[in-house]
């Protein structure tokens, strides 16, 4: 798993749109981060398990290999339900498939090659499903901070193109079903296309912008994409784009028009973003590679006190004489820690009237936003006075 592609399925949704960026991103040193290893360890669990139902392994190669996993330490009593939750689910899409052909093709960890649209393009699909004229391209995704949309998804997209490439014309398939399966959040989605559709997306959107992404020509465009982007916090465009809002003439926010005002508001989530990727580069340079940034220095931030060991600090206070409730303190447990070991039918029932849920701290968000809205302090207050 250590081979990637320069134009990665993974990272389409940027090259797509901000196309010079790739070449610009060569000249950074890859890294691992924590949440990438968590990854490749979740993907290598569930591919265990679906070689055992495949029988693409014996029992005991599997059970040899489960033990050793184990001793990892992502495995986790989390990880290994979310790995039954998305093995349970590819395992019902098989069995449909088998049910209505049972000489479905079903593919694990396979290579998809979509280089006739993108230069060396090629990628690794979780799970492939062959059966009456369709071609099912599943992938796992292991994170649980953002839910991700198989929908109109450029990542899913090109490997279902690598999956026309390398069995279309074999199996005369019409249409391809990408599906994202997400288990750590509970969600799981899916989009079709027919494959006269997908190839048209890849001849006319994706080919041209590849080809100015594999020379590094094109234009930076700034937005959401930039945000896993490796060169985010030393990008000039994005400097830019955000420094039109930093240095704009402000004055005190009373006198700014109400134009003026939901141009800052509009912005100022990418601004704020913008000033941490900077500030976390030229903190990681300071540190790890001995940078000097005039006018600024390394210090040591405030620490408090802590014991060293808390059993010798609560023997030593016992020895002297000092009674146990003196020197600890009882407290509730957390809610949650509270339910999870009740269980929520005994926590409802024991003390569900005992929970109350106070209204959250009011902020300003986009029209966009699911939550609905309240009304402010001044209309309540002009109500009650009428």
């Amino acid at each position: 798993m250590g081979e990637h592609a320069l134009l990665s399925a993974s990272s389409a949704h940027r090259w797509l749109k901000c196309s010079p960026s790739v070449r610009l991103e060569e000249e950074v040193e890859d890294s691992t981060s924590i949440y990438a290893k968590e990854g490749t360890f979740i993907h290598e669990l569930a591919e265990l398990h679906l070689k055992l139902f495949l029988d693409d392994i014996t029992k005991a190669e599997f059970n040899k290999r489960l033990k050793e996993m184990k001793q990892n330490d992502f495995y986790t009593d989390e990880i290994e339900k979310a790995v039954e939750i998305y093995v349970d689910a590819v395992i019902e899409k098989i069995n449909e498939a088998r049910a209505i052909s049972p000489d479905s093709l079903i593919l694990i960890e396979e290579r998809l090659d979509y280089s006739p649209w993108v230069k060396e393009g090629f990628g690794t699909g979780d799970v492939l499903i062959i059966a009456d004229g369709i071609i099912e391209v599943i992938d796992l995704k292991g994170g649980k901070g953002v839910a991700v949309s198989a929908i109109a998804n450029p990542q899913m997209r090109l490997y279902a193109l690598g999956a026309i490439n390398g069995f279309g014309m074999l199996y005369d398939t019409q249409k391809v079903r990408m599906t994202i399966i997400q288990p750590r959040l509970d969600n799981i989605s899916s989009d079709e296309m027919e494959v006269e559709e997908l190839i048209h997306w890849g001849e006319k959107t994706v080919k041209p912008k590849a080809d100015e992404a594999w020379k590094g020509e094109g234009e930076f465009k700034v937005g959401e994409h930039c945000r896993f982007c490796k060169v985010k916090a030393i990008c000039r465009s994005r400097a830019e784009e955000n420094m039109k809002l930093a240095c704009m003439d402000f004055k005190p926010p009373p006198t700014l028009t109400d134009d003026e005002i939901v141009e800052v508001l509009n912005q100022i989530d990418e601004l704020t973003k913008w000033a941490k990727d900077v500030e976390a580069y030229a903190f990681n340079q300071a540190v790890n590679e001995g940078k000097e940034w005039p006018g600024f220095k390394l210090v040591e931030g405030r620490s408090s006190r802590k014991y060293s060991d808390e059993d010798k600090v609560a023997k030593a206070l016992i020895a002297a004489g000092f009674e146990e409730d003196k020197i600890y303190s009882k407290s509730l447990l957390s809610l949650t820690k509270l339910e999870k070991k009740l269980g929520k039918k005994v926590f409802e029932e024991t003390i569900g009237d005992l929970i109350i849920k106070p209204p959250g701290k009011l902020q300003l968000v986009p029209e966009e936003d699911k939550r609905p809205a309240v009304r402010s302090s001044a209309e309540i207050d002009f109500k009650k006075e009428m």
